[in-house]
């Protein structure tokens, strides 16, 4: 930061700590609140769901983009220039979906909203760091974890709600004062305390190759399921284009003086294991946020706004879990903090196989407390870890590539969770079906006792099929929710590997 300027106090400190959150919460939220709403977008601009689905894969392609490219931003015109700027563009960019009059306007809006937020995240989380004091990191560190982790889970409720008793354009719309609001203060008491620049020359190759596998890799990923993976030539060619551009990539950005992506940061053991357990840990969480409330909508009949609300309660435990992970994180060891969040988290999805069809609301809930505390403790760990063996000037950098890299690992973890969903289901119906026959004795008794009710055989069937259907989607969520319980408990050992981070936190890029 620019040493001229006097450090922040008391109010004006907690104002622009409360417009940076806001910031990063307005990011996160529009990730995951349009996807509730496309069935409504859909229909409102007159084309099907499948095609409506480029409004979210739009956003996460050009967001996936622009989010490595943050450290040379931020070196070449300061960081609070790029994170200010970045939001003031990100509000427009908002206005301009929500006023949009065809699916390839709203489709295009959405590529410029993901273009220009890739630096919002990152950059609100170094001018947090620089805003307080080293014994107080854990406070910055806190603020920026509980907007991260409550965002997702509002996202679905706000957009159900929206869709529900107002119109689709609302959930951009919302960003505008919040938008406003952020960059006025931000920009009020941040603009004396810019970060040193350089003029660097940009990567004109490493900046193509990396569009290229990154969009390549974006599409293959949100289309695959759709279009049978490798069944589908166009996937095979993604796939292909991706494989081929990134080795390119990589072999460029290892040799280039000035690098777009400062692939040197993987030289810190701390880093790049942080990094590790960060994404596939992030993997797993975001995985779970997806397919719980997509079971609940789909099999169980709840509302796109009560299945957002079987999340809810996660959210205040989460809140309240960061605050003490935040206190506790300036006087103990983060490596035990992250432990205690992949514990709550193996112990919440462990909790979650157990669920059977006819689980009330509690029980539905009762996981996700749980589940609360591991996601308060979670991000705050991991980012101390991840970050504090780097120097001042490498915070942005080491910032933007684990942001990067763990929104391709939730993307990642998208698809093999709705693909493992479908495919599991399929075989559990398999097995289901083949221990049913109509020469079964318990089948006809059942079938006689819907008959004894006035339901003819054929409808009789029909419900048998309903039922088994559902049973196998259950079985196969259990399955998955297994399965995340014990790669939780497995990343556990790969902290130990990382450096015990000296303080709560690394100093900030810009102090």
């Amino acid at each position: 930061m620019n040493e001229a300027a006097p450090p922040l106090q008391g109010g004006a400190r907690a104002l622009t700590a409360f417009a940076l959150a806001l910031g990063t919460f307005m990011q996160v939220l529009d990730s995951s609140i349009a996807n509730v709403s496309i069935p409504t977008i859909s229909g409102d601009l007159g084309v099907s769901p499948d095609q409506g689905t480029w409004v979210i894969t739009s956003f996460a392609v050009a967001n996936g983009v622009s989010v490595p490219l943050t450290g040379w931003l931020m070196q070449r015109y300061g960081v609070v220039r790029t994170f200010v700027f970045s939001l003031l563009a990100f509000t427009v960019a908002s206005f301009l979906c929500g006023i949009a009059w065809s699916l390839p306007a709203l489709v295009f809006f959405r590529v410029l909203q993901g273009a220009v937020s890739g630096p919002m995240i990152p950059g609100s989380q170094a001018l947090l760091l620089s805003l307080f004091p080293p014994e107080r990191k854990g406070a910055a560190l806190a603020i920026w974890s509980m907007t991260t982790l409550v965002a997702p889970i509002c996202g679905p409720i706000f957009g159900g709600y929206i869709s529900d008793n107002w119109t689709w354009p609302w959930i951009f719309f919302i960003n505008l004062p919040v938008g406003a609001f952020a960059g006025l203060v931000c920009w009020r008491f941040l603009a004396a305390r810019e970060t040193p620049t350089r003029k660097l020359p940009i990567d004109r190759v490493g900046l193509g190759l990396l569009v290229l596998w990154v969009g390549a890799l974006q599409i293959f990923l949100d289309k695959g399921k759709d279009l049978d993976w490798f069944g589908s030539a166009f996937i095979v060619t993604l796939a292909i284009l991706a494989a081929v551009s990134f080795a390119a990539w990589l072999i460029w950005e290892l040799t280039e003086e000035h690098p777009i992506v400062d692939l040197s940061l993987f030289k810190s053991r701390s880093f790049s294991i942080g990094t590790l357990c960060l994404c596939l840990g992030y993997g797993v969480f975001f995985g779970n946020v997806v397919l719980l409330p997509l079971w609940l909508q789909t099999q169980l009949n709840y509302t796109a706004t009560w299945a957002g609300l079987v999340s809810a309660p996660s959210g205040a435990v989460a809140i309240l879990a960061t605050i003490l992970a935040g206190r506790l994180l300036a006087r103990s060891d983060a490596r035990l903090i992250a432990v205690a969040s992949f514990v709550a988290f193996g112990l919440s999805y462990f909790m979650r196989a157990r669920y059977t069809p006819d689980s009330s609301f509690g029980v539905l809930v009762a996981p996700l407390l749980v589940f609360g505390i591991g996601m308060g403790t979670f991000f705050i760990s991991l980012v101390a870890i991840s970050l504090a063996d780097l120097t001042p000037a490498q915070i942005p950098a080491g910032s933007g590539l684990s942001n990067f890299l763990r929104i391709t690992a939730g993307s990642f973890a998208v698809s093999i969770t709705t693909t493992f969903w479908d495919r599991h289901e399929a075989l559990h119906q398999t097995r289901l079906v083949e221990a049913l026959t109509p020469y079964d004795p318990a089948m006809q008794q059942t079938l006689a006792q819907m008959q004894q009710h006035g339901l003819p055989q054929a409808q009789g069937f029909g419900l048998l099929l309903h039922t088994i259907v559902g049973q196998s989607y259950l079985m196969s969520a259990l399955d998955y929710f297994w399965i995340s319980g014990w790669l939780s408990l497995a990343l556990i050992p790969l902290i130990f590997f990382t450096h015990r981070p000296a303080g709560a936190a690394p100093a900030a890029a810009a102090d």
